[in-house]
């Protein structure tokens, strides 16, 4: 159940960007809750502190282990972000004059954010592609499009996906659904 205040923000925050009362309904993504409890995972590759969900956390730490053991090393760009964040990102873009209905094609509308659930990962590696859709063509992109799944990791946002944002290889959500690889 959605509380009522953190709808609320989420309409002021909207209002303040611009964006229609009717992309509530319309984007086609649901709305994300923030959990109640998050922890340290570090910093990004910019050296700010992050934040996740314990369960995602684990999983990446495996992850990241076991990447490294195949000789891949993953880096962390980004983790939670809360709903100002969020709205802080679209309106530097708003003000550098990019169209509000561009930046949704990229960027999700605050509520609608994987980041918000603590369980999105955006990722690069050392060859310097962060939120790049060059990403694809690293070494770290293929080792995830191989492994991230048996870890509870599935890429979001493919080419032409549902919800309708740009292809995103850098962008990971853990659901926590692993499947054992080596039995395929």
């Amino acid at each position: 159940m959605l509380n009522e205040d953190y709808l609320q923000r989420i309409k002021s925050l909207h209002a303040a960007l611009g964006i229609d009362d009717s992309h509530l309904g319309s984007c086609g993504m649901p709305l994300c809750h923030v959990p109640v409890a998050l922890v340290e995972a570090g910093e990004d590759i910019y050296g700010r502190p992050q934040l996740l969900t314990r369960e995602t956390f684990e999983s990446w730490k495996k992850m990241c282990q076991q990447a490294a053991l195949d000789g891949v090393l993953l880096q962390l760009v980004s983790g939670f972000r809360d709903l100002d964040y969020q709205a802080e990102i679209i309106r530097r873009k708003l003000d550098r004059g990019q169209a509000l209905n561009e930046i949704l094609k990229i960027n999700a509308a605050p509520g609608f954010s994987e980041h918000h659930t603590g369980r999105a990962i955006d990722l690069t590696s050392p060859e310097g592609l962060a939120l790049q859709e060059k990403f694809e063509e690293s070494c770290a992109f293929k080792w995830l499009v191989n492994n991230a799944v048996s870890f509870g990791f599935n890429m979001s946002y493919p080419r032409n996906n549902q919800a309708g944002i740009a292809y995103e290889p850098w962008h990971w959500c853990y659901d926590g659904h692993r499947r054992d690889l080596s039995s395929e």
